[in-house]
C-alpha cells in the first residue's frame, strides 16, 4: 500500500539530503519547482537545502511518499523588525517530485502548512507561482487562496516571459 507522510524537518538524516536533491532535480526538469531552469550541479542544490535549515525565519516542511522524501514547502516568516507584516507568512519552494504526484501528498502538505501557520498565530499566507504550474494553481484555488495580482514578466524561460500569479489566503483573526 502506498503511504504519504508530512513532517517539519530540522535536520537531514540518513538519505534525506540525497532524496531532497534528487526530487529537486526532477522537479526542475519538468518545470514544477524552483526558479532554476536547468538543474544546477548537485553541490549547489545540497548547499541550498542545508542553507534553508540554517535561516532562522524559515521552517522546512517535507512530504514523504513510501518513506522517501518527495516534496517540500518552506514557511518564510517575516523578519523580526517587520512589525507591520508580522501577520503574514510566505509559502515558498513548494513542490512534489513528479514520481510522487497524484497521491494527495501536495494537499496534505498544504493542509499541514496552513495548520502550522494558524498555530503560530499568522493571519495570512502569501505565495506566488508561474502561470505554467497549472496543477499548483488548481491546488491553491481549491484550497481557498485568492489571486490578487499578475506580473507579466515574472520569469524568463528560454527567451520567453512567463506571467506570475500572486495569491493570498486569509486565516482569520
Amino acid at each position: 500500500m502506498n503511504s504519504t507522510h508530512v513532517e517539519w524537518l530540522s535536520d537531514f538524516e540518513d538519505d534525506d539530503l540525497d532524496d531532497i536533491c534528487a526530487a529537486t532535480e526532477q522537479a526542475i526538469k519538468v518545470g514544477i519547482g524552483f526558479d532554476w531552469i536547468d538543474p544546477p550541479p548537485r553541490d549547489r542544490i545540497e548547499a541550498y537545502w542545508r542553507g534553508a535549515l540554517l535561516v532562522p525565519e524559515r521552517d522546512l516542511l517535507v512530504g514523504r511518499y513510501n518513506g522517501t522524501l518527495a516534496g517540500t514547502a518552506q514557511m518564510v516568516r517575516p523578519a523580526p523588525n517587520n512589525e507591520a507584516g508580522a501577520h503574514n507568512v510566505t509559502l515558498n519552494s513548494f513542490f512534489v517530485a513528479p514520481w510522487a504526484r497524484g497521491h494527495g501528498l501536495a494537499r496534505k502538505m498544504l493542509d499541514e502548512f496552513e495548520k502550522h501557520a494558524r498555530e503560530l498565530g499568522f493571519r495570512q499566507i502569501s505565495l506566488d507561482v508561474r502561470e505554467t504550474q497549472e496543477g499548483a494553481i488548481a491546488l491553491y484555488e481549491n484550497a481557498g487562496f485568492v489571486r490578487w495580482g499578475v506580473k507579466p514578466n515574472y520569469a524568463l524561460v528560454e527567451g520567453t516571459f512567463i506571467r506570475g500569479f500572486f495569491y493570498t489566503k486569509d486565516l482569520g483573526a
